[in-house]
């Protein structure tokens, strides 16, 4: 049974195309040199290239397709910019909270970042009001948000945790003892179920959300720096930093799907990683080489490469 879910899976990924979409617009943080790198993904052209706060790390898109903010995690701000205008728009001061990093621009025009270095998460209004809640955690650093738009998961990488927040009532719920060094994170099945990779073990941990309970875990090359989920919901994918691996997994089944080698060992320093809006395509930030690695979902093949400015790390698309 498990060999006809995932060749089912895998046919039908290799029946839809895979070709970017003339209009969109790769974004690439590059933290080595406080810019973000916006590139044509037809072509590979680099359109521009803009300054930012100090350590640019994650990249969300703004609901509409508009806009794109950057954290600075080397400080306490988010810029937001104008993609298609290729302009800052304004910057966001998040103080007292510090060292912003994890960053979801949610459906109901909240943004979200996990700040590390006071171990918050800071929830930024649409009308600018900046709200916090405490996580209490060490390594409060990435975050994902159910579908409710109102629960979200924090990964804290010092305290061998995920914490458990409600954004509407800006409290926290608890905190689900995963063990290791959390950091990559993901959701599956509607919400229902919690993936989360180990930066101190070559595993990824399935959760389920509901009892807080382990049930499925899967090897994976040293280390699961990121888990992704595709926009489609079939896939979950894991950035191994050690061995430039992408591995892709089932959501329905928790099953292996394949693994693509991407990146030449440790040296590219493959962090984090993004689907295209069609879930046909992988983008990888080989951060050590200034690349980003574009792969066919389907085939496991790496396209192409494209020039990223220095230590080129979070990753967007804009439509």
């Amino acid at each position: 049974m498990r060999r006809t879910l995932t060749t089912a899976l895998v046919a039908a990924l290799a029946q839809l195309p895979s070709a970017p979409a003339a209009a969109e617009t790769l974004l690439i943080g590059n933290k080595g040199e406080d810019t973000l790198s916006l590139v044509a993904l037809a072509s590979g052209e680099e359109l521009a290239r803009l300054p930012t706060g100090k350590m640019p790390h994650e990249i969300a898109v703004s609901p509409d397709g508009q806009q794109a903010a950057v954290v600075a995690y080397g400080g306490t701000t988010i810029d937001v910019f104008d993609v298609a205008a290729r302009t800052k728009v304004k910057t966001i001061d998040l103080s007292p909270n510090q060292r912003p990093h994890g960053l979801l621009w949610l459906a109901d025009g909240r943004l979200v970042a996990t700040t590390e270095g006071s171990q918050s998460v800071a929830v930024v209004a649409p009308d600018g009001t900046v709200t916090s809640i405490a996580t209490g955690q060490q390594g409060s650093h990435m975050v994902v948000v159910a579908p409710d738009n109102r629960t979200a998961y924090v990964a804290n990488i010092g305290s061998g945790t995920v914490s458990v927040l409600d954004l509407n009532a800006g409290t926290k719920l608890g905190d689900l003892a995963v063990g290791g060094r959390p950091e990559g994170l993901a959701l599956a099945k509607g919400g229902r179920e919690l993936w989360v990779g180990d930066l101190a073990a070559a595993r990824v941990s399935v959760w389920d959300v509901a009892t807080g309970g382990k049930v499925a875990e899967q090897p994976v090359d040293p280390v699961a720096i990121r888990v992704l989920a595709s926009p489609d919901g079939r896939l979950i994918a894991t950035s191994n930093i050690g061995a430039g691996t992408i591995s892709l997994f089932d959501a329905e089944t928790r099953t292996p799907v394949r693994k693509i080698q991407v990146s030449e060992g440790g040296a590219a320093r493959q962090v984090t990683l993004l689907f295209s809006p069609d879930s046909k395509r992988l983008y990888a930030a080989e951060t050590g080489v200034d690349k980003v690695a574009e792969i066919e979902v389907a085939s496991g093949t790496v396209l192409r490469r494209i020039a990223a400015g220095k230590q080129g790390d979070g990753l967007a698309i804009a439509p």
